[in-house]
């Protein structure tokens, strides 16, 4: 197994999370590719495993904790770590040690830098990015968001834990209008597609849905909310997981819309 900095050659391997072939990444618009150039100006840094064909079957990136949504000092920050697993495209190219092997050569890294640690979020369920997957390899919880785990694992005795950054307050509502307000960081090109949907289905409804969009890639806009991607629905987040449909999102505006009358 192959680890390696990517370069410019592989970049649309990386803004597309290695799945070219799925229709969720080409509705995501071009917001990956923005958000990468505003944060390699930040310290972020991405690595790529290819197997031993030659494929690029993983990816990991990771920046200073400092400039994410995670408020920590002196660690670095693991926005996702994903091994194809598809029989799309490349093919389920998981359980052969690319992720471990992603794993460790970014924590090599973090601590050639002068890292006092490393941090990543882990689901509690047994889906994507398990926490349980972390902890296996040395990482412990620092904080807990619903089924979102915050992990870590120190290098130094002086690291102090990482924590959440906690939402400030909601979207309010619009009068005579169904108020549809979306959150936008551009890190994930799955919720980057939620939002580009919810944007689409707000146009169906003409006057009668207000949008408004929030990027949460502007440090002052986070700060003030304390929310990095979701989409509320008249002050209703719709919910985290996997990014929901357009059908999803339109039928829910509908069900506002019909209550205004229309």
């Amino acid at each position: 197994m192959k680890v390696f900095d990517m370069d410019e050659s592989h970049a649309q391997d990386y803004f597309c999370c290695l799945e070219e072939w799925s229709v969720d990444m080409q509705e995501s618009g071009d917001r990956k590719s923005s958000w990468y150039a505003h944060m390699k100006e930040k310290g972020l840094r991405v690595k790529l495993a290819e197997d031993e064909d030659g494929r690029v079957c993983g990816m990991i990136h990771y920046a200073p904790i400092e400039n994410t949504y995670v408020r920590g000092e002196n660690l670095f920050f693991i926005y996702c770590i994903w091994v194809h697993g598809h029989k799309e495209g490349r093919g389920n190219l998981q359980g052969r040690g690319a992720g471990r092997a992603l794993l460790f050569a970014a924590e090599d890294d973090a601590r050639a830098s002068g890292a006092r640690g490393i941090a990543a979020w882990g689901l509690a369920l047994p889906f994507w990015m398990k926490a349980s997957w972390f902890k296996r390899h040395g990482y412990k919880k620092a904080d807990r968001d619903g089924i979102a785990a915050l992990m870590w694992k120190p290098f130094t005795d002086n690291a102090r834990p990482p924590e959440w950054m906690k939402m400030r307050k909601k979207p309010g509502l619009v009068p005579g209008k169904v108020a549809v307000t979306a959150f936008v960081n551009g890190w994930c090109p799955a919720q980057n597609a939620a939002y580009e949907r919810a944007k689409r289905a707000s146009r169906e409804f003409g006057d009668r849905v207000v949008f408004r969009e929030y990027d949460t890639l502007d440090r002052s806009v986070l700060e003030e909310w304390g929310l990095v991607d979701a989409i509320f629905i008249d002050g209703k987040n719709i919910g985290s997981g996997p990014p929901p449909s357009y059908e999803r999102i339109k039928k829910k505006i509908e069900r506002r819309v019909k209550r205004l009358g229309g």
